[in-house]
C-alpha cells in the first residue's frame, strides 16, 4: 500500500511509541508485507529466521523485534511485537469504511458497464468499459476491474487474505491493506474468490479465464491468457507466467513460480516451482511423461512380484 502523502519516519515510530535508528526525516513511502516490498516501503519481521531476507530486501524501513546496528542503510524501528505494531499501521491508514449503498458513490464505472441486481460495488473501485457484472457479485474496496471483464454470479473479488499469526490461545489476523487488479478481458467465473494483498495486489492478467470455484490467494499474480478449470486453488505470494493452463482441483503451494506454457492437469498438488513449456500430473506434481510411466509400472507391480516369487 503507498501512504498518500509520504511519512517519516519519526512520525511512523511515533504512532507505535517505538525507539528508531537512521535519518528522522526519511520518507516512508508504503507499507508493504515482505513478500512484494519496493525501494521506499516499511516492512515487518518478528522471528530470527526471517531477518536476513527483511535486512536484504528492498524495503528501507524495518520494524524488528531484535536491537541491532543498521544493515545496508536501512531505518529500524524497535517493537516488542512488530506483528501488532504493523497492524497498528494498517488500520491507521486504511481503516474500515461502512458502505452507505450497493454501489458506492466513490466507485468508478466505465461507459458500457452493465452490473446486474445484486451485486455490491465497494469504496474507490474502478470498473472499466463494457464490462458484464452479473447478480450478486461483490467487488471489495479499492479493487481495480479492466475493461470487457465479465464476472459470474456469486464471485468475491478482494476478500481479506488469509494469513494469522498464532498466539497463546488464538489466532491474531494480519489486517489487509493491498487490493485486486483484475486487467482487460478476463472471465471470472461464479462463486470463484480472488482474496486482495496484503499489502500489494493480487493481479489477474489481461486475457485470463477462471472457470467456477476457483480460490486465488493474496498477492498472487497471474500471467496473461491462463485458462484455470474448476476448483483450482491457488495458495498465497504464487507467480504464475503468461499461457499456463490448470486443469480441475490443481491445488498450488504458497511462493512458488510456474513458468510460461506450463500445464499441469486435474487433481495434481504443485508444491514446487515448476519450468515452462511442459505438462505435469501427481501429487507432488512431476513431468506428466515421468508420472504415467510410473502408474503402468505400479499397474503391473502385482503381476512383477508373482513372477519373481514363482
Amino acid at each position: 500500500m503507498q501512504l498518500s502523502p509520504p511519512q517519516t519516519l519519526e512520525v511512523i515510530a511515533g504512532m507505535i511509541k517505538a525507539d528508531f535508528i537512521g535519518d528522522p526525516t526519511s520518507i516512508v513511502s508504503g507499507i508493504s508485507e515482505i513478500h512484494r516490498v519496493q525501494k521506499g516501503d516499511l516492512t515487518f519481521v518478528d522471528h530470527p529466521k526471517y531477518y536476513r531476507k527483511a535486512l536484504e530486501s528492498a524495503a528501507s524501513t524495518i520494524i524488528i523485534n531484535q536491537k541491532m546496528v543498521s544493515h545496508n542503510g536501512k531505518a529500524l524501528i524497535f517493537s516488542d511485537d512488530p506483528f501488532r505494531d504493523f497492524v497498528t499501521l494498517v488500520k491507521h491508514f486504511r481503516p474500515f469504511r461502512q458502505s452507505q449503498a450497493m454501489i458506492s458513490p466513490s466507485a468508478s464505472i466505465g461507459e458500457g458497464t452493465v452490473i446486474q441486481p445484486g451485486s455490491f460495488v465497494g469504496n474507490h473501485v474502478s470498473i472499466g468499459k463494457n464490462c458484464l457484472i452479473h447478480a450478486n457479485v461483490s467487488i471489495y474496496d479499492h479493487s481495480v476491474i479492466g475493461d470487457h471483464v465479465i464476472i459470474h454470479s456469486g464471485a468475491i473479488i478482494g476478500a481479506d487474505a488469509f494469513y494469522f499469526k498464532r498466539r497463546p490461545g488464538h489466532l491474531d489476523k494480519l489486517e489487509s491493506c493491498g487490493g485486486v487488479v483484475i486487467e482487460d478481458h478476463v472471465e471470472i467465473g461464479a462463486n470463484t474468490t480472488i482474496d486482495k494483498g496484503v499489502s500489494g495486489n493480487t493481479v489477474i492478467g489481461a486475457g485470463s479465464k477462471l472457470d467456477n470455484l476457483i480460490q486465488i490467494g493474496h498477492d498472487t499474480i497471474v500471467g496473461k491468457n491462463c485458462l484455470f478449470a474448476a476448483q483450482v486453488g491457488v495458495a498465497g505470494c504464487v507467480n504464475i507466467e503468461d499461457d499456463v493452463i490448470l486443469w480441475g482441483q490443481v491445488g498450488v503451494q504458497k511462493d512458488l513460480c510456474i513458468g510460461k506454457g506450463a500445464v499441469v492437469l486435474g487433481q495434481s498438488g504443485v508444491s514446487k516451482s515448476l519450468r515452462g513449456n511442459m505438462t505435469y500430473f501427481g501429487s507432488p506434481v512431476q513431468p506428466a511423461r515421468e508420472k504415467m510411466k510410473e502408474l503402468a509400472f505400479l499397474k503391473n507391480l502385482p503381476k512383477i512380484i508373482k513372477r519373481l516369487s514363482s
